[in-house]
């Protein structure tokens, strides 16, 4: 139980808020990370599933990933907005009209006053060209920027959903792992109590004994009924976040075991860290634009120079039309606009000042992020190699005690106790291996290599 509240805990640490009306529901997932857009129907029979096929489906279908190539897209076409200040505009116009005219309106005085009615036609394209305009060229190139932030976002978040999907698929396996070791367990309880029955049978052991025997056997049943029914639930999480059809029944093909990985230097991994991790680059992404927008803030002071003219044939009869055309250049001098300048300026530099605090902080963090997942990697290899040590001698206190205790020389709370550590030290080692493999899960996404290193980080380096 504790291992699963650790994946919901990443994800929700790691992942970013889910949308509002993600919020809305009560039955909403915790994070967009641990949902997904399911297809297909499901299988009458089961579903093989390795760690490759979990995370090449949770790529395809996690709703995490999905929503954030959303926000790319809303950035790429918040780009074309700001573009359309600095490209050309081109349109056409075809137009009829019959009219009268009173000159006498407009200050002539002839008679008659009234000319018409007549009949205009009028076809004609026009353009209109910014020549400079450094605050829409500014504005462009900060538009520019926040999509290739949110490019970046889209890499952060694959590796995101690379780490949730593993993470989730090593849970399961933790689980699997607990539910044999507790049918191992029970059946070397079935096979005490038989051996105390018959001890008490001989006039060897008391009935306390046989009754020591009967509760160590009901506890280990309860066992595997709570591991049974964890497992299920850690294939149902999983399920949900690569995107398979609820109720699709499913079969872990990796187990995972035990592979060591050298732990690297600090020096030889943080530079990698930087180079490689998207989110960082993203961050350097939205100052860049920061500064872009502070700067288009600035020329918005600045005179801006247009080109516009139209062409086009104007007649009384489309046979008689004759062609026109008009060229003017407009030079636009801001004077006093109500303080928008300034404002703008405000808000940009407040901007500027909030994302260069960002980065700052981000490098901070990546360094916080390496350091503890190599803390937690050596750290989680010695626990294995403990927890494995554990194991086997409680293994062998069973033994000794079921042969003192089928000697005679010794009682059956011996043989119960040395149960409670055979199934401690199981357990013990289950979560280290756990931690392990999560250990070096958590330093390919600290450096940033989630989606193409993680392979061989849990099996070990290659």
């Amino acid at each position: 139980m504790s291992c699963r509240w650790t994946v919901i805990g990443l994800a929700l640490v790691l992942a970013q808020s889910p949308p509002a009306h993600a919020q809305d529901s009560p039955l909403a997932s915790p994070s967009p990370y641990l949902g997904s857009v399911s297809t297909g129907t499901p299988s009458a029979s089961p579903l093989p599933v390795s760690v490759k096929d979990a995370v090449e489906s949770a790529l395809k279908h996690n709703l995490g990933l999905l929503l954030e190539q959303e926000t790319a897209t809303t950035a790429g076409s918040a780009r074309w907005r700001a573009l359309q200040d600095l490209l050309p505009n081109v349109s056409g116009a075809l137009g009829g009209r019959r009219q009268v005219i009173n000159l006498e309106a407009f200050g002539f005085q002839v008679q008659p006053s009234i000319v018409g009615p007549f009949n205009v036609y009028d076809a004609r394209v026009y353009l209109s060209q910014p020549v400079l305009d450094m605050e829409a060229l500014n504005d462009s190139r900060a538009a520019s920027l926040n999509e290739r932030a949110a490019k970046y976002g889209v890499r952060t978040a694959r590796d995101l959903v690379v780490l949730v999907a593993v993470n989730l698929y090593l849970e399961a396996v933790a689980t699997s792992s607990r539910v044999e070791t507790t049918h191992a367990q029970q059946a070397t309880a079935e096979a005490l109590l038989q051996q105390a029955q018959d001890l008490k049978a001989s006039g060897i052991v008391a009935g306390i004994d046989v009754l020591r025997a009967q509760v160590q056997l009901q506890t280990q049943r309860q066992r595997v009924i709570a591991a049974e029914n964890d497992f299920e639930k850690a294939k149902l999480l999983l399920e949900r976040a690569i995107g398979l059809p609820v109720g699709q029944s499913i079969v872990l093909t990796d187990r995972i075991p035990y592979a060591p990985l050298p732990v690297p230097a600090l020096d030889q991994v943080l530079p990698k860290a930087f180079a490689s991790r998207a989110d960082f680059l993203a961050a350097q992404s939205r100052l860049e634009a920061a500064q872009a927008a502070h700067k288009a803030a600035a020329a918005g002071a600045l005179p801006s120079l247009r080109v516009d003219a139209d062409y086009g044939a104007i007649g009384q009869t489309m046979a008689s039309a004759h062609s026109t055309y008009t060229v003017a250049a407009t030079v636009h001098v801001p004077i006093f606009e109500g303080g928008r300048v300034t404002a703008r300026k405000i808000e940009t530099g407040s901007e500027l000042r909030r994302r260069e605090a960002e980065l700052a902080d981000f490098r901070g963090r990546i360094e916080l992020e390496v350091r503890s997942a190599l803390l937690d990697l050596n750290s989680a290899d010695q626990q294995v190699r403990a927890a494995d040590t554990n194991r086997q001698l409680a293994g062998e206190q069973l033994t000794q005690a079921r042969d003192r205790f089928a000697a005679g020389v010794a009682g059956n709370l011996e043989v119960t106790q040395a149960q409670e550590a055979v199934a401690a030290a199981s357990e013990t080692y289950i979560a280290a291996l756990y931690s392990h493999n999560l250990a070096k899960a958590s330093l390919a996404r600290a450096l940033g290599i989630a989606e193409s290193a993680v392979g061989t980080y849990l099996g070990g380096m290659q």
